[in-house]
């Protein structure tokens, strides 16, 4: 059983002129086992900054980020990176994937850093990918595979360690609404299944459907629920 904690985070970046960006202005959430939680929010609106504190890769100016109640500021260097490498399983909106290598290799990337040789990467990565429903294309290369296709490799690659948390950024950002529907039921099985605190990234509607709670993040404030006017948007 994990959980994540976000207390009262800040994070600024000065702009010149004396001017500051409150990209995150004071900002708490937390996340239980099993939780799946959306955070919704325009370009721009600091979502990303949030995502990346939560996984140890930015450190706030000010309030903490707890995982199992554990201040992540106070890991050493050697556990920041455990933390990054085996604690938490984060999904890429460009997905990063290695272009010409294969889906299997792909898959399994994350395992090199701990030890794992390439064959016992793949060995394992093949679970995660009949999980995502690609076992079938694992030989082949990730260039001839669909949007959709590669978007599922990035999750077999993020969960192939076994994390105790997922953070996905903007997953359904570059796919259409049925491909992105597939992805949100895939995401909200997984975190079911797996009792595995979730933090989705989103400015997609649809992911409410598929989410346990929802927050919007606008000019660094977190507030309940979704912030936005949705007969706008139907009528547009």
């Amino acid at each position: 059983m994990s959980s994540l904690e976000l207390r009262n985070v800040l994070k600024h970046y000065p702009c010149g002129d004396g001017e500051v960006v409150r990209a995150i202005d004071g900002v708490s959430l937390s996340i239980s086992s099993g939780e799946f939680v959306a955070l919704y929010g325009p370009s721009g609106s600091g979502k990303t900054t949030l995502l990346l504190m939560a996984a140890g890769l930015l450190a706030p100016d000010q309030g903490c980020v707890l995982f199992d109640k554990q201040d992540i500021a106070f890991y050493s260097a050697s556990e920041r990176a455990s933390y990054r490498r085996r604690d938490i399983g984060f999904v890429f909106q460009s997905f990063h994937l290695v272009p010409g290598a294969s889906v299997g290799e792909n898959a399994g990337l994350k395992l090199l850093a701990d030890g794992w040789t390439m064959a016992k990467a793949c060995d394992a990565a093949d679970t995660w990918l009949e999980r995502v429903g690609l076992a079938h294309r694992a030989k082949h290369t990730v260039d001839s595979l669909s949007m959709g296709e590669r978007q599922r490799v990035a999750i077999a690659r993020a969960l192939v360690s076994e994390p105790r948390l997922l953070l996905a950024d903007e997953p359904t950002g570059n796919l259409d609404s049925g491909r992105g529907r597939q992805i949100l039921g895939l995401l909200r099985d997984i975190c079911t299944e797996r009792k595995m605190p979730t933090l989705l990234v989103t400015h997609d509607l649809q992911a409410t459907a598929f989410v346990d709670r929802v927050y919007t993040l606008r000019d660094g404030e977190l507030t309940d629920g979704l912030d936005v006017d949705l007969a706008a948007i139907i009528s547009r």
